[in-house]
């Protein structure tokens, strides 16, 4: 029986799966660690019910099954299943942890009263972003899936698809952070809201609505900054990966995807274990029971 013919993993003008043995040892090891940040994540959410954190508990599934397919691959580096898992899932999780994201920020609006300091209505804002974000999770898949027919024009139509998502994932991330960006300076330079509540605690000063001080806004937002960091570096990686084609050299050195993409990506899910959502939602849970519940508009009046 003839042996099926395997290009060279060297040649440029072949398309392969792998330009290069996939590494047994680092998969493993980030099956562990997703594993174990998935699993802790999975006990806050039922702890805190937190359930708008479900779409981040996916995207952590979906990065430890897709570094199983990795393990398989280094099996069989020519099998297309354990590929197309590997692929499909590592490269769609983050757009799950996006989703998340965007809802912690429209959290913190309803924590602090700050509407008015968004560029977007609160009402709107989770809705157009997590909107864009299914957009690009749908054409990253959608490119992943044509791959998934395994000849060459299927590849590299599938390549230009998952370019496609991953641009729409970096416009609606980059148009978030800046409307994070503005409605924290808008909120910090409101000068009238400074001196009506003050630096010092109003539990201080023995009234019974607390400062904006004493709400737990600012750890989370900058907690939200530097995930959001860390995906636009993934997502601006991962354009630059594909653009270099088939036989381009990230895609033909594998330490770049674990440096990259598994390490970032391990890193935003470990900042939401240990600065979790859940404190923003108990705390505006806390200020709608109160019988005086905080007022942080702008006075009318000139001080």
């Amino acid at each position: 029986m003839p042996r099926e013919y395997r290009p060279a993993l060297d040649d440029p003008n072949a398309y392969v799966l792998y330009r290069y043995r996939p590494s047994q040892v680092a998969a493993i090891i980030f099956i562990v660690a997703f594993g174990l940040t998935t699993f802790a994540h999975i006990f806050q959410l039922i702890r805190k019910r937190t359930w708008y954190f479900i779409p981040l508990v996916v995207g952590g599934i979906c990065e430890f099954v897709g570094y199983i397919g990795r393990v398989m691959s280094h099996e069989n580096m020519w099998a297309l299943v354990p590929f197309i898992v590997q692929s499909c899932l590592i490269l769609v999780a983050p757009a799950l942890f996006a989703a998340s994201i965007y809802i912690i920020l429209g959290r913190i609006i309803l924590l602090v009263d700050g509407e008015r300091y968004s560029l977007v209505p609160q009402k709107w804002l989770t809705k157009m972003f997590v909107t864009g974000d299914i957009i690009s999770f749908m054409l990253q898949g959608a490119g992943a899936g044509i791959q998934a027919k395994g000849n060459l024009k299927s590849m590299e139509l599938g390549e230009k698809i998952i370019i496609g998502g991953l641009v729409a994932q970096l416009m609606f991330f980059g148009f978030f952070v800046a409307v994070a960006g503005m409605f924290h300076y808008r909120l910090v330079n409101d000068r009238p809201l400074k001196k009506r509540l003050g630096p010092t605690s109003s539990r201080d000063a023995g009234l019974s609505r607390p400062a904006l001080s004493d709400l737990p806004w600012k750890r989370h937002l900058f907690n939200l900054y530097f995930a959001s960091g860390l995906i636009m570096l993934r997502s601006v990686f991962r354009v630059v990966e594909y653009v270099g084609g088939n036989a381009g050299y990230l895609l033909s050195n594998e330490v770049f995807l674990y440096i990259f993409d598994s390490v970032l990506m391990f890193f935003v899910m470990v900042s939401f274990n240990w600065i979790h959502p859940g404190q923003v939602t108990e705390a505006y849970q806390k200020r709608i029971r109160s019988s005086s519940p905080v007022e942080l508009h702008r006075r009318t009046t000139s001080l």
